[in-house]
């Protein structure tokens, strides 16, 4: 009778929602940290996406970029490629390795990355109202002693929002950019960029680039 009742005054579709948002982040984790990122293939099998890829990754290049045989897995590796001595591969549109999922986030997993990070974000910012809700201080040693669990999660909860709230905005606007974590963090180690003329030559908007990204 008291879940029925719970249930007409809609008191179950929060926690509902909430251990959906949950499953939803796990099911995502296992899935981001499971898929190929974009490993390069061998390549005798590469070599026809090579050429499609160039001519729509670098519209506004000017110049002629040679590509580079990978000195570590032997194959040529595509613009905007980078080989990863972690997974050792070569990745397609490397963004960087990620020790939290195990795995290269590059051209296959980088949107699945990104709404990994925003379901987990919206779960922690949850997780920390829930937990600051059943708080009530009081300055005593008793009332710290019946919480210091409580007031402990709540603390690693807002820790790991903050961590997840850098990245995720840090991730959006390198996307909103076109470029990655690999191009912003090592601009002039990389021939494809350092030789060319503009300073992104893959930026075509803000609004282009998000599209080309998600859609």
């Amino acid at each position: 009778s008291d879940l029925r009742e719970q249930q007409e005054r809609g008191e179950l579709l929060q926690p509902l929602i909430f251990v959906l948002l949950v499953l939803c982040s796990v099911l995502l984790y296992f899935k981001v940290s499971l898929m190929d990122p974009g490993f390069v293939k061998p390549e005798e099998e590469a070599k026809a996406g090579e050429a499609e890829g160039q001519s729509l990754v670098i519209p506004q290049a000017t110049g002629e970029v040679k590509l580079r045989r990978c000195g570590y897995c032997l194959v040529k590796q595509p613009m905007r490629a980078r080989h990863c001595q972690l997974c050792q591969h070569c990745v397609r549109r490397y963004d960087h390795h990620c020790p939290w999922i195990e795995n290269c986030v590059g051209e296959r997993n980088h949107p699945l990355f990104i709404a990994y990070l925003s379901v987990q974000l919206v779960v922690l910012l949850w997780g920390g109202h829930v937990a600051w809700s059943g708080l009530y201080f009081q300055q005593s040693w008793k009332w710290l002693q019946h919480n210091i669990f409580l007031l402990l999660s709540f603390f690693l909860i807002v820790i790991f929002t903050i961590v997840v709230l850098l990245l995720l905005v840090s991730h959006l606007y390198l996307i909103s950019c076109n470029t990655t974590t690999w191009e912003f963090m090592s601009y002039h180690r990389i021939s494809y960029l350092r030789h060319s003329k503009l300073e992104n030559p893959f930026d075509q908007g803000i609004i282009l680039n998000l599209w080309r990204f998600f859609c």
